[in-house]
Parts: structure tokens; C-alpha cells; sequence
């Protein structure tokens, strides 16, 4: 029993390679699948991440079942993630790469039908987006768009933002120097 746990039954360079293709691989699928972060992921998005994790358990591990097969491939699989997160930290040309570009969804109050069906985004979660960002509709919107990281981001058309402290102190500024001018001298 000892003995299963502690030797490895393949070799360490074969089990980090075999952890760096795999980490590939589903980082190419879901860049290609879409944007939709944890965040806006439905349940059939969560039972793909579940099975996806058994599904691709052996080609990490292959044929080891020892606890060292499974701490270097825990190791290796941590630190090509740490690796990839700082790379895209420091290089705009890696977080393109990687994560991709917003994606305008609404323009000018209007939903960008072809955006939303190639991102999978349904008018229902965009309708959403805009109530939990203090939006009555989507008409009210000037632009939206979903992030790399699966946020959607939107801004109040001009005529339907509320006024700044600054905009209040103008017009009251505004206002005193009218007042000035409508009352007689004193």
C-alpha cells in the first residue's frame, strides 16, 4: 500500500507535460467558446465543468495512481495557471491572446442582434444586465459591451445619466449670477 502511494508509475516529465497540453487544450476551447464568465455561466454551463474535470482526469494522470503522480500534476497545473495570469498581467499582447476583446452589444439603446447571437448572450441576461446596473431598458443605454472576463459594462446614454455635484454647483452658480442680474441694485 505504501509502496502504490509514494513511487511514480510515470515519469514526472511525461505527467507535467501531459497536465501543460491538457491546460492547453481547455484554455483553447473555452477562448473559442465564448466570453461568459462564472458569473453568467446557466446550469447546463456548470455540468460541463464538472464532467469536463473527469473526462479529462486521465490523460493528466494516465496510469499513476500514486499521491506524487497527483501532487506534481496539482503543482504543474497551478503553476502554469500563476504563469499564464502574470503573463497576461504584463503583456497586452498576451491578455488579447488569451483572454480576447469587449464585444459591443448594445449601441445607441439598441441590442446588437448579431454580437448576441454569436457571443450565446440572450436578450433576457441583457435586460438583466441592465436592471442590476440601475437601468430601467435597454433604450436607456449609449453603449454596452461584454468584457474578456465575461462583464457586461454599459453606460447611460448622456441624456439619461444623473447630475454630478458639478453639474449642481454650475447651474446653482448659474443660477445666483441670473438672480444677480434680475434684482435692482441695491
Amino acid at each position: 500500500m505504501w509502496h502504490d502511494m509514494f513511487v511514480e508509475q510515470i515519469p514526472i516529465a511525461e505527467k507535467i507535460l501531459r497536465t501543460v497540453i491538457i491546460y492547453a487544450l481547455l484554455a483553447v476551447l473555452f477562448r473559442l467558446t465564448g466570453k461568459r464568465g462564472l458569473a453568467s455561466m446557466n446550469t447546463f454551463d456548470f455540468i460541463v465543468i464538472f464532467l469536463l474535470s473527469n473526462v479529462v482526469q486521465n490523460a493528466v494522470i494516465g496510469n499513476d495512481q500514486s499521491l506524487i503522480g497527483g501532487i506534481i500534476g496539482a503543482v504543474t497545473l497551478v503553476t502554469v495557471n500563476a504563469a499564464v495570469n502574470r503573463l497576461i498581467a504584463i503583456s497586452p499582447t498576451a491578455a488579447r491572446i488569451f483572454d480576447g476583446r469587449a464585444t459591443t452589444v448594445i449601441t445607441d439603446g439598441k441590442p446588437v442582434e448579431r454580437a448576441l447571437r454569436r457571443l450565446g448572450l440572450r436578450r433576457s441576461e441583457l435586460d438583466n444586465a441592465v436592471r442590476l446596473q440601475n437601468g430601467n431598458d435597454v433604450t436607456e443605454i449609449g453603449q454596452g459591451s461584454l468584457e474578456p472576463g465575461g462583464q457586461l459594462v454599459l453606460t447611460l446614454k448622456q441624456t439619461e445619466q444623473g447630475a454630478t455635484k458639478a453639474d449642481v454647483a454650475e447651474l446653482t452658480d448659474r443660477l445666483r449670477r441670473i438672480e444677480s442680474l434680475l434684482s435692482p441694485a441695491s
